[in-house]
């Protein structure tokens, strides 16, 4: 078992339920944590060589890039409307990076079994 696949797995796919939380429950504190959580996961895809990693790190920044603006709006404008949106976009981007790494995962080889 690769542990650092499981913690890449585990981040993405925490990534994409935080957001799905968010839109659910438009909580500030949601929000937040779907941001940092992301961000870990953008993180850990930074050096990754494989066959679809550079897809995957280009939707977790575009992840990054609505969730961080989302979170602004809703703490300094209060405009809940606006994070919402944005934060709907970061879910279609986060789908999108899960569906990508669930094709690597179906394309790659591993020879530990």
């Amino acid at each position: 078992m690769d542990w650092g696949r499981v913690f890449f797995i585990f981040f993405s796919l925490m990534s994409l339920t935080s957001v799905i939380g968010y839109v659910y429950d438009s909580n500030l504190v949601m929000l937040f944590i779907a941001a940092a959580v992301n961000f870990i996961s953008t993180t850990l895809k930074i050096g990754v060589k494989n066959l679809l990693s550079s897809e995957m790190l280009a939707s977790s920044l575009v992840v990054d890039l609505h969730l961080i603006p989302a979170f602004l709006f809703h703490q300094l404008s209060n405009d809940i409307q606006m994070a919402n949106a944005l934060a709907i976009g970061a879910l279609a981007a986060s789908i999108f990076s899960v569906a990508l790494m669930l094709i690597e995962c179906a394309k790659s080889k591993d020879s530990d079994y």
